[in-house]
Parts: C-alpha cells; sequence; structure tokens
C-alpha cells in the first residue's frame, strides 16, 4: 500500500528487454535507498513495482507486458514519480493506494491560475462512477483532490508545492496519465451489488 505522497522524481535511465516485458533501470534521485530491499515495493507513476537489483542510487524493477498495456509512462526513458510502500507506523498523508493503476485518463486541460495549475482530466467512461467530487483519486501516483466532476471528467487544483516535487508539471492537453481511484469506492460498490444478488 502506498499513500500518494511522492517522495522523489527519479528517471528511467534505460530499458533492458526480457524474454517477456522489460527491466526497468531506475535512478532513485533523492529517494533513499539505504532501507530498500530486493523484493520491496516501490510505486512508479502509480504504479507498484517490485525491485529485483540496487547498485549505488540506481535500482532496477521488472515490468510485465500486461502492466505495459494498462498504462503509460513505464515503456520509455525519462521522469518518474516514485514512493516507497507504506510501513505500518508511517502517516499516511494523502490516501490509500493500492498502487495497481485502474485507467490512463487524457489531459483535456492545464491551465494556470495564479501560481496553481488547473488539471481536468477524462478519466475512461467505466471508472466515472468512482469519482466523486471532493474525492480522492490519484494521478500518476500522486494524490489529489476532485474538484469537479461532470461524467468521466473531472477537475483539479494543483498547488506549487506539487508542481515542483512531481512530474505533473510537464503536463499538457493530450497526456495521458495513471489513473487509480480510491479505494473505498470500489469496496462501497461491492458491497452494494453483492446485496443484489
Amino acid at each position: 500500500m502506498f499513500s500518494g505522497i511522492i517522495a522523489a522524481v527519479g528517471r528511467i535511465t534505460h530499458l533492458t528487454s526480457r524474454e517477456v516485458g522489460f527491466r526497468l533501470h531506475v535512478d532513485a534521485g533523492t529517494l533513499g535507498l539505504g532501507d530498500v530491499a530486493l523484493g520491496d515495493s516501490i510505486a512508479h507513476n502509480g504504479v507498484c513495482l517490485t525491485v529485483v537489483g540496487k547498485e549505488g542510487n540506481q535500482f532496477m524493477v521488472d515490468v510485465s507486458p500486461e502492466t505495459l498495456s494498462c498504462t503509460v509512462g513505464l515503456d520509455v526513458p525519462g521522469p518518474v514519480n516514485l514512493e516507497k510502500a507504506l510501513r505500518l507506523n508511517d502517516v499516511i498523508g494523502g490516501h490509500l493506494v493500492s498502487g495497481h493503476v485502474d485507467g490512463v485518463g487524457e489531459v483535456l486541460r492545464f491551465d494556470p491560475v495564479g501560481d496553481n495549475r488547473l488539471l481536468e482530466i477524462r478519466a475512461p467512461e467505466e471508472l466515472a462512477k468512482y469519482i466523486a467530487r471532493k474525492g480522492s483519486i490519484t494521478v500518476d501516483g500522486t494524490s489529489l483532490t476532485t474538484n469537479d466532476v461532470n461524467g468521466p471528467v473531472f477537475t483539479i487544483n494543483l498547488i506549487p508545492h506539487t508542481l515542483e516535487n512531481t512530474t505533473l508539471h510537464r503536463l499538457a492537453p493530450g497526456a495521458r496519465v495513471n489513473l487509480e481511484v480510491d479505494l473505498i469506492a470500489r469496496y462501497v460498490e461491492r458491497m452494494l451489488s453483492a446485496g443484489q444478488a
């Protein structure tokens, strides 16, 4: 589990082909790796991946074709939002995030509003029912609060701190982003639908 509070912006430096999928070589940036062991989980733009190697300030993770087929940003070198898995005594500053991307959204607007940015995203239609005004959503691994929701389209206000400490400042209309809806909304739907069966 994660909280959606980005710990560092790292960089996928290169990819090496495996028999199935790729191995990502990631420069951890300012993310401390001293307490990271092989087998630990790190979220990359919201995608939970398992550490399979470490060398200096770089670590390696394997990514499968299935993961690549339902996410964006993991198939090319470039910056990536990083967060280590929560420990039981950690503060949850964002919301509970599983690191399992539910779908890919499209940025419709990324407009300046003073020092902030208004971010408007169209989610896949099947995710719309899980997105609520003033609710939580994860965009490229970042825990955010929705301002408004209209069907599958929702808006978010990005403050300067978020822009400075994540990859979200690089967004523009047409960009695609990893989305994870609120875990609680999924369980509520499941409980309600199970009661109707």
